[in-house]
C-alpha cells in the first residue's frame, strides 16, 4: 500500500471500530435490559431510545478520539440565499423519493426471489414508537450526530484529496451505515448531496437542517398523512384529514418538480476556495479498495444480509 491507500485504510478501520462499538453496546444494553425486564424489549419506545443511545451518544467519544488523530483542513464558509436553500430542500426530497423507489424495487425483487417479505426495520420502529420520541430522537438528535459523523469528521479530513473523493466516501459510508437495503440507496444519494452542500458552504448547519427535514417528513409528517389517508379511505374523515393529504400531495408535486428540473440543469460543481491538494491517479480505487475500507464494507454487507435473513 502507498501512503494514500494507508490514509483511507485508516479511516475505514476507524469507522469499523465505531460501527462495531455501536453494535457491541447494543448487544450489552439489550442483555442488561432483558435481565431487568424482558418485556421492555418488546416496547418500541424503549428500542427507539436504546438505538439512539447506542448508535450516537455512547460511540461518539470513540469516533471523535480516533478521528482527532487525523489532520483537518478547514473549508471556506459561504452563506446560501433563501431561494437556493429552498431549491436544495426540493432536491433533497426528490433524491429521497428516488432512492426510496430504488430501495423498494430491489427489496421487492429480493423478496420475490426468496419468497419472503422484507421489511424496513427503521420504518417499523418509526410506525410503532411514540411520535414525540420520533420527533426528538429520529428527526433531531439523529441528523445532528449523523452529519457530524459522516460529513464533518469525514470531509474535513479527506477534502485535501478533492471534493469528488470526499463526496463518494461520505455517500458510501453513510449508505452502508444504515445497515439495510431499504435505506441504503436514498442514504447514499442524500449522503452525497449533503456532502456537496457542506463542501460548498463550509457550514455543517445546512446539511443538518436538510437532514432534519427529511427525517421529519419520514418519521412524523408521514404518520399524520397515513392516518388521514386511512380515515378518508374508511369514509370517517374530517376536513382536517383532507387538508393534510392535499397539502402533502401539493408539497410533494412542487418539490419534485423543482428538484427534478434543478437536477437536470445541474452543471459541473464549483466549490469556492476548495482545491485538490493531492491528486490521485485512481481516486476510487485508492479511496475504496484498501484493507480498512474493504473490512468496513464487508461488515456492513454482513449486517445487511443478517437483516434480510432475520
Amino acid at each position: 500500500m502507498n501512503i494514500h491507500e494507508k490514509f483511507f485504510s485508516k479511516i475505514g478501520l476507524y469507522y469499523l471500530i465505531f460501527a462495531v462499538s455501536a453494535l457491541i453496546m447494543q448487544i450489552i444494553a439489550v442483555n442488561v435490559i432483558g435481565t431487568i425486564d424482558n418485556s421492555l424489549l418488546t416496547d418500541f419506545n424503549v428500542l427507539t431510545i436504546l438505538s439512539a443511545i447506542c448508535n450516537y451518544i455512547l460511540p461518539f467519544p470513540i469516533l471523535y478520539y480516533l478521528m482527532k488523530k487525523i489532520e483537518i483542513q478547514k473549508l471556506e464558509k459561504e452563506s446560501l440565499s433563501l431561494k437556493t436553500f429552498l431549491v436544495y430542500i426540493s432536491i433533497t426530497l426528490t433524491l429521497m423519493w428516488i432512492g426510496n423507489i430504488i430501495g423498494l424495487a430491489i427489496t421487492s425483487a429480493i423478496g420475490t426471489i426468496f419468497q419472503t417479505d422484507i421489511t424496513n426495520p427503521v420504518q417499523t420502529l418509526i410506525n410503532s414508537s411514540d411520535i414525540w420520541l420520533n420527533l426528538l430522537l429520529i428527526s433531531i438528535i439523529g441528523p445532528i450526530f449523523e452529519e457530524i459523523f459522516f460529513r464533518k469528521f469525514l470531509i474535513d479530513r479527506t477534502i485535501k484529496y478533492g471534493a469528488r473523493v470526499s463526496i463518494i466516501i461520505s455517500a458510501v459510508i453513510f449508505g452502508f451505515f444504515h445497515g439495510n437495503i431499504s435505506q441504503f440507496f436514498y442514504a447514499f444519494l442524500l449522503g452525497g448531496f449533503f456532502a456537496y452542500i457542506y463542501i460548498k458552504t463550509g457550514k455543517i448547519i445546512y446539511p443538518i437542517i436538510l437532514h432534519i427535514i427529511v427525517n421529519l417528513m419520514g418519521s412524523v409528517v408521514s404518520l399524520f398523512v397515513v392516518e388521514s389517508t386511512q380515515a378518508i379511505i374508511s369514509n370517517v374523515y374530517s376536513s382536517t384529514d383532507i387538508a393534510i393529504v392535499v397539502t402533502y400531495v401539493l408539497i410533494i408535486l412542487l418539490a419534485f418538480l423543482i428538484g427534478a428540473i434543478s437536477l437536470t440543469m445541474y452543471k459541473k460543481a464549483k466549490f469556492n476556495g476548495v482545491k485538490t491538494q493531492i491528486s490521485l491517479k485512481n481516486p476510487l480505487k485508492t479511496s475504496l479498495i484498501n484493507p480498512g475500507m474493504i473490512l468496513l464494507i464487508i461488515f456492513f454487507i454482513a449486517e445487511i444480509i443478517y437483516t434480510l435473513i432475520y
